[in-house]
C-alpha cells in the first residue's frame, strides 16, 4: 500500500485503520473500543485495552533477540560508552524498578527525572513506565525555580537526579540546583534518589532525604518487578512546555494510542524495524528523546544510540564516526545541530563510512534551504524535514520512506502523517486558506494516538490553549503555513514570530530564509524592532561560517541585498548585526524573544534553557558597538 491510500484510510476508516496499527504492539488484554470521540476535543483510543509501555521495550524481545545491543549509551564529556543488550536492560530495569517501589512508588504516582543523556535515565523512565507511576523529565541543568514550578505541578513521589551533567568539559553541578529547588517548592518530594558519577566531588547530601543509586542497587541485583497492566487511556508521562501565563503546561501522554503510534512511526516514518540502529541526538529531556531515543525504537526492537556531548567535540566527525561504527541506519537531528557543523570544513563528513546510513531526519524548527543542500550534498543520503510538536509526541507532517518515500521539497517537512487532518485556515475570515494563501496550520480533532490526552490536572486549560482559537473546534498549532497545490506544507514560523511594516505582515521566518541564501551566512536570528514611521521594522543578528572571506561589513551588505531581491524593499532589515553565537535553547531554538527584549532594552526573560550564556554577552557587545548596516 502506498502512501495516499495509506494515509486516506487513516483520516476516512480511522477505527479500521487504528484497530490494524494496535497489532504491532503487545496487548495484555485487547481494546474493546478503538476510538471514543464522543467528548471532543478529548478522546480515547483503544478504550478497555491493557498494555505496558516498558513490557512492550523489553520484555517482549528477550526470547528473539536478548544478547542484541538495546542501547549504546555514548558520553565524550566523561569518555564512557556503555553497550547494553535487551538482556541487560531487563535487568537493570526491573533493578530500578525494585528500588522505586521499596522508596514507596506506586501505580499513578509522579515520578521527576532530572538527568542528561546516560543510560540510568532510561533506566529510570521504564521503571516508572513497569509499575505504572508516571514520569516527568526535565532537561538537567534547568534553572531551580523552573524545576521548582514542575515539581509543585506534579507532587512527585521521588525526584531523581545525576550529580552533575557535563557540556563542553565543563562541570554542571545539578544537586545545588535540585537544593534549591526543593527549598522553593510547596510540594517537594519526601526523597531524591542521586545516581553519582563523580562529577562533583563536593556534593552535599540532605540526611533523611536524599539516598543513593549504588547502594540501593546493590540492594535490589536480583529482583523481579511484574508489570502493571494499565487500561490504555491511563497517563504514561508527563512532558512540561513553557505556558504565555509563566505557569509550565503539564502535556499528558497516554498509554496504548502512545505505543501504537510508536511502533507505527518508528517503522514507517523513520525506516527502523527490528535489529536496526537508530541515532537521535536529541536529549531525553525533550519530546523526540521520549520518542525517538527511548520508546520508539525500543518497541520496535532496534538499537538506540543515546548521545552525551557536543556535535563538534572531540572534532565536527564525531557523530559519522558513531554511525561508521555501529552501522546506524536513520539519524535524527535538528537544523541547529547541523548549521553548528556547516560552520565546520564541509571535508570532516567524508571522513567516515557511512554506507549504512539511509536517512538523515531533521526536526524542532524549519529547515532552511541552504542548509538542507549542504548537508544532503555532503552526506549524499536523502534528508527528510519533518514538523511536530511537544503536544502531538510523534510527526505531524513528514514523508515516510518506510512506507512510501514520496519527492523531496526544499522548504517543506512533507505532507501530512497518518491520523492527522490538517487544513490551513485564514486567520481573518476562518476559512480555509487556499493552496499558496498563508494561514494557521490546524488539525482537525479527535487527534491521532500519541498526542497530548490532556493539560495534568487542568482540563479547561486543554481547551483554552489548543481548541479556542477559531469558530470551529480545531487544534491550533499556533504556526503559520502555506500549503502548495500538491498538499505539501511549508511552516512559516510562530504565528507571534510577526513582524508588522508599514501594515506589511512579514514572518520573521520568511526574512531569515532570505538572509540564508548569502553564501557567508552559517545562521541568522530576525525579530521585530519598535520604528516611529513603519510601526516595526526587521533586525537581523547572524553568524558566518568558518572561513568566510567577507568582512562583517560586506556580509551585511550581502545580507541586506538578498532579502531585498527576494522580499522586496519593505522586509529590508533596518539593522544587521554579525556575532559570534546567537542564544538558543539546549534544544537548539533560536531565543528571538531574548534578542527582541536586548534590542528594545526589556528584561529578556527566563533564561533557564540558554544553552551557552556567553552568546548573550556576544549580542549585547554587538549592540554596544553598533550595528554592521544601519543605525
Amino acid at each position: 500500500m502506498g502512501y495516499d491510500e495509506f494515509y486516506r484510510l487513516s483520516v476516512e476508516e480511522p477505527e479500521r485503520f487504528w484497530g490494524e496499527q494496535a497489532r504491532l504492539i503487545h496487548w495484555e488484554t485487547p481494546p474493546q473500543q478503538i476510538l471514543d470521540a464522543t467528548k471532543l476535543p478529548f478522546r480515547q483510543w483503544f478504550v478497555g485495552g491493557t498494555t505496558n509501555l516498558c513490557y512492550n521495550a523489553v520484555d517482549r524481545h528477550l526470547a528473539e533477540r536478548g544478547e542484541q545491543l538495546a542501547l549504546v549509551a555514548i558520553s565524550t564529556e566523561t569518555g564512557v560508552t556503555e553497550e547494553i543488550s535487551y538482556r541487560v536492560l531487563y535487568r537493570e530495569v526491573n533493578r530500578f524498578a525494585g528500588i522505586l517501589k521499596g522508596l514507596g512508588v506506586g501505580r499513578g504516582d509522579r515520578v521527576v527525572i532530572y538527568m542528561p543523556n546516560m543510560a540510568e535515565a532510561v533506566y529510570a523512565m521504564l521503571a516508572c513506565a513497569r509499575i505504572g507511576a508516571i514520569h516527568s523529565v526535565v532537561f538537567g541543568g534547568f534553572a531551580a525555580h523552573n524545576l521548582a514550578l514542575r515539581i509543585d505541578d506534579a507532587e512527585p513521589k521521588l525526584l531523581i537526579c545525576a550529580d552533575a551533567g557535563m557540556r563542553g568539559g565543563k562541570v554542571i553541578p545539578y544537586k545545588p540546583l535540585v537544593d534549591a529547588a526543593l527549598a522553593e517548592a510547596k510540594a517537594p518530594p519526601p526523597h531524591v534518589l542521586i545516581v553519582s558519577r563523580g562529577l562533583d566531588k563536593d556534593m552535599q547530601r540532605v540526611a533523611g532525604r536524599d539516598v543513593d543509586y549504588a547502594r540501593l542497587r546493590a540492594e535490589h541485583m536480583n529482583d523481579e518487578v511484574p508489570v502493571a497492566w494499565l487500561e490504555s487511556n491511563e497517563p504514561s508521562y508527563l512532558l512540561y512546555t513553557s505556558g504565555t501565563t509563566g505557569k509550565p503546561k503539564g502535556i499528558q501522554r497516554d498509554v496504548g494510542g502512545y505505543a501504537v503510534a510508536m511502533a507505527m512511526s518508528t517503522r514507517l516514518v523513520f525506516d527502523i524495524g527490528p535489529g536496526q540502529v537508530m541515532f537521535s541526538t536529541s536529549d531525553v529531556g525533550w519530546a523526540v528523546g521520549h520518542s525517538y531515543n527511548v520508546y520508539g525504537p525500543l518497541i520496535v526492537g532496534a538499537t538506540s544510540l543515546l548521545y552525551e556531548g557536543l556535535p563538534t567535540n572531540p572534532d565536527p566527525g564525531i557523530w559519522w564516526r558513531l554511525c561508521e561504527k555501529y552501522r546506524v541506519r536513520t539519524m535524527f537531528s535538528s537544523p541547529t545541530g547541523i548549521r553548528l557543523l556547516k560552520k565546520q570544513d564541509v571535508s570532516w563528513l567524508k571522513k567516515a563510512d557511512l554506507s549504512s546510513l539511509k536517512w538523515l531526519f531533521l526536526a524542532g524548527e524549519p529547515l532552511d534551504e541552504p542548509t538542507a543542500h549542504w548537508i544532503t550534498d555532503g552526506l549524499g543520503v536523502p534528508v527528510i524535514d519533518n514538523y511536530w510538536q511537544t503536544e502531538t509526541g510523534w510527526p505531524v507532517l513528514t514523508l515516510m520512506p518506510g512506507l512510501e518515500l514520496k519527492p523531496v521539497k526544499w522548504g517543506s517537512p512533507g505532507l501530512p502523517a497518518p491520523g492527522y487532518r490538517m487544513k490551513v485556515i485564514n486567520e481573518a475570515t476562518g476559512e480555509e486558506a487556499a493552496a499558496g494563501e498563508k494561514g494557521v496550520l490546524v488539525m482537525v480533532p479527535p487527534l491521532p494516538p500519541g498526542c497530548l490526552t490532556t493539560v495534568w490536572r487542568d482540563d479547561d486549560r486543554y481547551v483554552n490553549s489548543y481548541f479556542s482559537h477559531f469558530r470551529e473546534l480545531l487544534y491550533s498549532s499556533l504556526d503559520w503555513a502555506i500549503r502548495d497545490a500538491d498538499g505539501y506544507t511549508n511552516i512559516l514560523g510562530r504565528t507571534d514570530d510577526v513582524i508588522n511594516v508599514a501594515g506589511h505582515r512579514l514572518g520573521t521566518r520568511e526574512i531569515e530564509e532570505s538572509v540564508a541564501t548569502y553564501s557567508a551566512v552559517a545562521e541568522a536570528a530576525v525579530i521585530g524592532m519598535k520604528d516611529e514611521l513603519k510601526g516595526q521594522v526587521p533586525v537581523v543578528f547572524a553568524t558566518l561560517k568558518q572561513g568566510a572571506a567577507a568582512s562583517s561589513e560586506e556580509a551585511a551588505r550581502g545580507m541586506q541585498q538578498a532579502v531585498t531581491e527576494q522580499l522586496g524593499p519593505i522586509a529590508r532589515p533596518a539593522r544587521i548585526y554579525v556575532v559570534n553565537a546567537l542564544p538558543k535553547t539546549r534544544s537548539g531554538k533560536l531565543l528571538r524573544r531574548s534578542l527582541q527584549a536586548l534590542v528594545q532594552h526589556t528584561d529578556p526573560g527566563d533564561l533557564s534553557t540558554l544553552d551557552d550564556p556567553a552568546s548573550l554577552d556576544e549580542v549585547r557587545k554587538a549592540l554596544e558597538r553598533g550595528p554592521d548596516l544601519g543605525s
